[in-house]
């Protein structure tokens, strides 16, 4: 089809048709864009993830696709802030440790465009060079670029005062809130396997964000990782600051995640007296469901409906600015430990090791093999020697 209308194209422009060629050029635009998310792939790709990564002077981005019985049943696409000296197999390896954490992936082999940094068990990394694999790979960095392209798009669309009333009333309409919300904040939680727990707290001013307002927060009372729990600490110690200091409530807060959390935050609204100032709801990734306090049974907006995409907006820009200070919290803890001064054992080894080993006591314990399966020989035998000298 699109030979054809490549073909059309031509003929058009080689008479001198030009709006006639100009509108075929449209249609194979579409068609490219559309063929590009297509999720017919190989039958014989059975069980594969698919990273690509293409990044701008100071973000990345991640798109992963999920291949399962020859088709992908799963895209996502992460957003995370790059700094200038971070190198790119750093970038792809958080990226696809948060993405397969967050999206409960288990598949052994993994596609990616180059090794990254972090190697897991039981993981097998593939860096094709041809066939329907390299296909995949090529979908999945188009998928990338595409997001990338349509984040600069948002970015130079100037905001319409009387759209964004509309937007926002047909939020309150959809919510059956009784104020407008011009006035929302939402929250999220990071950490890797109950690492670095931290939070964040984004909030949006008549439909636009206030970056000045936004909150980071390091979870204090809360061991290892409980995301209710740490839910409920957030909530508490967020809205505790504001009636202590005499501002008003959002019009409406948001959950991200399902019922657990958010019936941990709506504990901390009762114990302030002020669940009864605002709205709150939960959103659920994978459905994208809503829930209300008190009520099991979700609420799906229509996937196409602005209300829907205020939510998921604001959702999404708290987790970007939770995983931007997850990172740097974990990279400043990576660069403080006993490995440091080590001659001949870098900042990366120091942080592959300590990504996948947790602690220079649990580095102790490992075996020779396993010590050299991570850092390659040479490097092991300098570790054993510095921790036998230590210890």
């Amino acid at each position: 089809m699109i030979d054809h209308l490549k073909g059309l194209m031509m003929n058009y422009a080689a008479e001198m048709r030009y709006e006639e060629a100009q509108a075929v050029k449209n249609k194979i635009d579409i068609l490219s864009k559309f063929r590009s998310r297509s999720t017919v792939v190989s039958t014989t790709i059975r069980n594969v993830d698919v990273f690509a990564m293409t990044q701008d002077t100071d973000k990345a981005y991640i798109n992963f696709l999920k291949v399962v019985k020859g088709a992908v049943i799963q895209a996502y696409t992460l957003e995370i802030r790059s700094r200038v000296d971070e190198e790119k197999e750093s970038l792809l390896g958080f990226a696809i440790t948060e993405i397969r954490q967050k999206l409960s992936s288990d598949s052994p082999e993994v596609i990616v465009p180059f090794k990254p940094d972090i190697l897991f068990e039981n993981i097998k990394y593939i860096v094709p060079k041809k066939g329907d694999k390299l296909k995949l790979l090529e979908l999945a960095e188009r998928n990338a670029l595409y997001f990338k392209l349509e984040q600069k798009k948002k970015k130079e669309i100037k905001p319409q005062g009387d759209r964004t009333l509309k937007n926002l009333e047909k939020l309150r309409n959809d919510l059956n809130m009784s104020d407008l919300p011009l006035h929302i904040e939402c929250f999220d939680n990071s950490s890797i396997m109950g690492q670095n727990p931290v939070a964040a707290c984004v909030v949006f001013r008549n439909g636009r964000p206030s970056k000045k307002e936004y909150r980071h927060f390091n979870v204090k009372t809360v061991t290892g990782q409980d995301d209710y729990a740490s839910m409920e600490e957030i909530v508490f110690r967020r809205y505790k600051r504001t009636t202590g200091e005499g501002k008003p409530m959002p019009q409406l807060i948001v959950i991200d995640g399902g019922k657990g959390q958010l019936s941990s935050a709506v504990k901390s609204l009762r114990k302030l007296n002020v669940r009864d100032e605002t709205t709150v709801i939960g959103i659920a990734e994978k459905l994208e469901e809503i829930y209300f306090p008190g009520d099991s049974v979700p609420i799906y907006l229509d996937k196409s409906s602005v209300s829907l995409k205020i939510i998921q907006q604001i959702r999404n820009e708290a987790h970007r600015f939770g995983i931007n200070f997850h990172r740097d919290k974990r990279s400043g803890d990576l660069t403080k430990s006993s490995l440091d001064g080590i001659e001949g054992i870098g900042i990366r080894t120091k942080e592959i090791l300590l990504k996948e080993v947790g602690s220079v006591d649990k580095i102790r314990n490992l075996s020779e093999e396993e010590l050299e399966n991570l850092i390659g020989r040479k490097k092991a035998e300098i570790l054993r020697n510095f921790l036998k000298n230590s210890s």
